[in-house]
């Protein structure tokens, strides 16, 4: 701030931009403590038909839900430091491009409404694709 002027850098809008979607990733909180009659309900509300019956379900929507956390965690600890994190930010880029991909064939696959794939996929690319650039710029030109 030798000029008198606030600027934000290309490190600032990075650990800016990973805290956000550790944040929202967070979020999954909800869906690893939520009792399956609200899941059901959720669900049903969504347009998505009635709620499968079993175990499997909700086991795996709570694992869903903690793997999200836990990306969550490892971006927010990236957030820190992020020319020490530089690879890990790119791991967690990239991987999170295919697994958006990924996401939106299997949401395709199941039948899911085109506002579910729009939110998902397409959602994580941009966010990724944000980390890829200011990782970039940080790495060569240290801002």
């Amino acid at each position: 701030m030798a000029s008198g002027k606030w600027r934000v850098t290309d490190a600032t809008l990075l650990r800016l931009a990973l805290r956000l979607i550790g944040l929202m990733e967070f979020g999954g909180v909800i869906g690893i403590v939520m009792p399956t009659a609200w899941m059901a309900t959720v669900h049903e509300w969504l347009g998505l038909g009635p709620f499968p019956v079993g175990p499997v379900t909700p086991y795996m929507a709570r694992c869903l839900s903690a793997f999200y956390v836990m990306h969550g965690g490892f971006t927010w600890v990236a957030s820190n430091d992020v020319r020490r994190y530089s690879g890990l930010i790119r791991y967690i880029a990239y991987s999170g491009i295919l697994f958006s991909i990924l996401v939106c064939v299997l949401d395709v696959v199941a039948g899911f409404p085109w506002w579910w794939l729009l939110a998902e996929g397409p959602t994580l690319t941009v966010a990724c694709m944000v980390f890829l650039v200011l990782d970039s710029r940080i790495r060569r030109h240290g801002t």
